[in-house]
This record gives C-alpha cells, structure tokens and sequence, in this order.
C-alpha cells in the first residue's frame, strides 16, 4: 500500500495493533513504537543504516514480532515547506518499502523535530555522547506521537 492520509491509516488499523515510526538518518533509522491503544510513543532503538533490502528485513522483523499495521515516516521537509534531498530520500525510502509490505505509510512532516529532543536532552542534561546514542529513536518517538495525537481527532 503506498503513502495515505489520516483517516484511511485509522480505518486500516485492526484493533490491538501498533505503528511503527520511523525517523529516516543518513547514517542511522530512529524506531519508535506505539502502544495497541495508540495513546503513547515509545523510543525502541536505533538501527545503523545499510542496503535497503537488509534495512527492510529489519524493520519487517520488528513489525512482525511488534503486531503492526501501520508505518509512520517521518518528512523532512525544508523549513518553508518544500522538499530538499532529504525529503526526496524519504519518499523514495517509502515507495521502495510500499513495493514489498501492504501496511499503510503515513509520511509525517518532521520540521524541528530532531532539534526539539535535542533541546530536551540538553534540557535534561544529557551528555553529548548521551544525546547522539538516543536522539534518532526519541525523534522518531516525537514524530509518531505528533501522528497519535492526531489520529485521536479523526472520527
């Protein structure tokens, strides 16, 4: 199933199941998960990037072993709303993945997301070595709680 909107996601979900939320690096995957109530994301690890095929594999895994229906990327979109190189990656990254799983891909604009955990980890005091190992998978866990929060609002 390729990209889709709100509504359609929320009718595709079978009851008890999760999302997955995806925060695309260069170098690295930041994964988070819901709960089966989809109330609450939770950072889950970080997975070093390498060929799509084994990323893929990877990430199945986890949707398999985790029951979910539903896959959250996030968008990083240039800050007046167009798409960069990054952007580009991560629709590509979608359409490459649509080819070999049915769930539904949510692409979730992303803007400041990396740089809002940031600040709350230096908030927090986090070290800088602290901050780079949790950063991916606690962005991915700001994008997949921005997507329940608005899946609470659709009817």
């Amino acid at each position: 199933m390729a990209s889709v909107e709100l509504p359609a996601l929320k009718a595709a979900l079978a009851p008890g199941q999760r999302l997955l939320g995806l925060d695309l690096g260069e170098k690295t995957i930041g994964i988070a998960l819901s709960d089966t109530s989809l109330t609450v994301a939770t950072p889950f690890k970080t997975l070093a990037r390498g060929k799509f095929k084994a990323d893929a594999q990877s990430l199945l895994d986890i949707m398999s072993e985790h029951r979910v229906g539903g896959l959250i990327v996030g968008l990083p979109l240039n800050m007046d709303g167009s798409s960069g190189p990054s952007a580009q990656s991560a629709s590509a990254f979608v359409r490459n993945f649509s080819a070999i799983s049915e769930l539904p891909v949510l692409m979730q604009d992303e803007r400041l997301s990396t740089a809002a955990v940031t600040r709350t980890l230096i908030d927090a005091d986090a070290s800088r070595r602290r901050r780079a190992e949790v950063v991916d998978k606690m962005a991915a866990a700001y994008i997949l709680q921005t997507v329940l929060d608005r899946l609470r609002m659709v009817p």
